[in-house]
């Protein structure tokens, strides 16, 4: 079994044909059934996550690229949720993988007969930015690629990382099977397959990968990045902290708020099936709106903005992943995804809880613990 395999920039084929061809031996060697990955389509050149049966159609993939349209966590639960007995492979970002496994602790999906691939992660443009910088042209991805690994900044035409990617501290894909390993390579020689599981490293050897080793210079390059990060990170959440540190300054940063929803629709871990806001509970009588616009002299239209959001702090906060979708889906341009953040923070060190860390840890309020306060307090 391979631990390490390489796929090399030779006879005019680069990385991105060697990961299609990789895939495609999963599927002939019938290691997985189907494969779910980001996928160039023919309308537009848009990429967006595609299950695909048949070898012939993964001409288009390219998981490399810089952007995430939407968060794949939540298709990876559709695929999964019923036992089919169909094996699956899904290449996936860390921001994707992680919500999935809290999915799958909430019943929303399974790792039964998947194989889950891991990619290293730079960072993604909103989806706007990335249409602008790619026009439909693979060569971007690679493009990208190289100014990352010279060191030079993602902007680009006035355009720049979304800031949730700026401030992630999760580069790096864990809990898979198989790791596609972008640090410390040089993408124009190659790329390296690291076999994570005992399934991963089979499957490796069954693909008839040619064997590898570990990229040299990984961990530096990962703890160059994670300094950035975490440098941005501290900043960012610090000053959403001061903005909204009293009720006043929350309602300026959420003022503009229309009651569109796109947050809770684009958010991978807002699991429910039924959601209270858009029950009749939300559903006021015409007398009310105007009883409330007399006993304060006037109300804002629409209504309920605040409590929407608090009501989504207190049941999302345990398991943001930071992935940032809310923020890019927002039509009012409200930095939902900092405002989460900066809550979140703090509900997940109180409960020592990474969200996505390990499929086995239960969730936060999900278990009952007797003196469960005392022992946090006292740093248990």
């Amino acid at each position: 079994m391979l631990e390490y395999a390489r796929i090399e920039k030779k006879d005019g084929v680069d990385v991105l044909e060697g990961l299609r061809a990789f895939l495609a031996s999963l599927m002939e060697n019938q290691v997985v059934e189907a494969v779910m990955v980001p996928t160039r389509l023919p309308y537009k050149k848009v990429i967006m996550q595609t299950l695909i049966r048949d070898p012939a159609k993964l001409n288009g993939v390219d998981p490399l690229a810089p952007v995430v349209p939407t968060n794949s966590a939540r298709f990876a639960a559709q695929l999964t949720h019923d036992e089919t007995g169909r094996s699956l492979a899904l290449v996936m970002r860390p921001c994707e993988i992680r919500p999935f496994v809290e999915l799958v602790k909430l019943k929303q999906g399974r790792l039964d007969n998947v194989l889950m691939i891991g990619m290293d992660c730079l960072g993604r443009y909103e989806n706007d930015d990335f249409l602008s910088l790619d026009k439909g042209e693979t060569s971007f991805t690679m493009d990208f690629y190289r100014s990352m690994r010279d060191g030079k900044a993602a902007a680009r035409n006035n355009a720049d990382l979304a800031e949730a990617c700026k401030a992630c501290e999760h580069p790096v894909a864990e809990g898979v099977d198989i790791r596609v390993c972008i640090f410390g390579e040089d993408l124009d020689k190659g790329l390296t397959l690291e076999g994570v599981t005992q399934k991963g490293k089979q499957a490796l050897s069954k693909a008839g990968m040619a064997e590898g080793q570990r990229p040299g210079g990984r961990e530096q390059a990962i703890q160059t990045l994670l300094r950035e990060r975490t440098s941005f990170r501290d900043a960012w959440l610090k000053e959403m902290r001061e903005r909204t540190r009293d009720l006043e300054g929350l309602m300026d940063v959420l003022g503009n708020c229309i009651n569109c929803y796109n947050c809770r629709v684009a958010c991978p871990v807002c699991y429910c099936r039924e959601c209270v806001f858009v029950t009749d509970t939300f559903q006021h009588d015409s007398e009310q709106f105007f009883r409330w616009a007399e006993k304060r002299g006037m109300l804002k239209l629409p209504t309920d903005t605040i409590f929407y959001h608090l009501t989504r702090m207190q049941h999302m906060s345990t398991l943001c992943v930071g992935c940032g979708q809310c923020t890019s889906v927002c039509p009012s341009d409200i930095p939902v995804s900092q405002l989460f953040r900066s809550v979140a923070e703090g509900t997940q060190r109180l409960f020592n809880y990474e969200p996505g860390r390990d499929v086995k840890e239960p969730i936060p309020l999900g278990v009952f613990y007797e003196k469960e306060f005392e022992e946090v307090a006292a740093g248990k």
